[in-house]
Order: C-alpha cells, then sequence, then structure tokens
C-alpha cells in the first residue's frame, strides 16, 4: 500500500469515521474530496503531505483525541478497510467531487476564526464545507 493511499485513509479515519452510522459514506467521501482538492491547488506536494501538514487536520495534532486513536489503530478493522476503500476510490478517480472543489471543512460543532461571515458551500452530516482557497484569491488575500 503506498504512503499516500494510507495516510488518506488514516485521515478519513480520524475526521469523519464517527459519521458512518448517522449519515452513510457522503462524509467520508467529503473529507477525502477536500484533501484532494488541496493536492489539486497544490497546497502541498503529495497527499499525504496534505493531510500532514501542521494543523490542518485535527486528528494529526498530537493532543487530539483521535491522533492516540490512529496511533494505535487496528488496520483490519471494518471501518478502517470502509475509508480505504473510499481513499482508494477517490484517488483513482472513480468516485466524484461531492464538495464541487471545496478545500476547507469544520465540524458543526465548532466555529474556527477563518470560516468568520462564509456561508458553506456544501453540508455533509456534522460537518461544513467551504471552498477558500478561491474566496481568498477573489479578496485579494
Amino acid at each position: 500500500m503506498n504512503n499516500d493511499l494510507k495516510i488518506l485513509a488514516k485521515t478519513i479515519y480520524g475526521e469523519a469515521r464517527g459519521e458512518l452510522n448517522n449519515f452513510g459514506l457522503a462524509p467520508l467521501i467529503a473529507v477525502g474530496n477536500v484533501v484532494l482538492n488541496r493536492f489539486r491547488k497544490k497546497f502541498a506536494k503529495s497527499i499525504a503531505d496534505v493531510c500532514l501538514a501542521p494543523y490542518q487536520f485535527s486528528c494529526w495534532n498530537r493532543k487530539d483525541p483521535n491522533y492516540e486513536k490512529l496511533k494505535n489503530l487496528d488496520e483490519s478493522s471494518s471501518i478502517f478497510k470502509t475509508c480505504l476503500d473510499i481513499a482508494e476510490n477517490l484517488i483513482e478517480g472513480k468516485w466524484p467531487d461531492l464538495t464541487d472543489g471545496c478545500d476547507h471543512y469544520h465540524a458543526k460543532s465548532i466555529k474556527p476564526y477563518w470560516a468568520g461571515g462564509l456561508t458553506p458551500k456544501r453540508i455533509f452530516g456534522n460537518h461544513l464545507f467551504y471552498s477558500l482557497k478561491n474566496f481568498l484569491s477573489k479578496n485579494g488575500k
């Protein structure tokens, strides 16, 4: 398994695995879409680098409770296998971008500074999705 695939699957797992039972695959796919959109928009040189960039995906922050879950992940679990399947299908271009180009998201339960005054472009489960790169470039930032 290549590193991009494994790190993307772990990111989907760390960020959205709790959405599956209540909302199905869409929130997990949308998280993967955001990672790939960032990669395509040149946020980083690889998919893994997008996921592991400091303070971009909270599951990789050492103080986040999901970080320990990622470190101790049972890769044979059914939920991780689902995340791996999602990651593989997204990387291979078999599934669409449900977010329509979004490159940021956050859980409904938090209010990050960067989302102030913005309207989400899409909502999947308990996550709100935005396209900030286009917004920032249109507004001279």
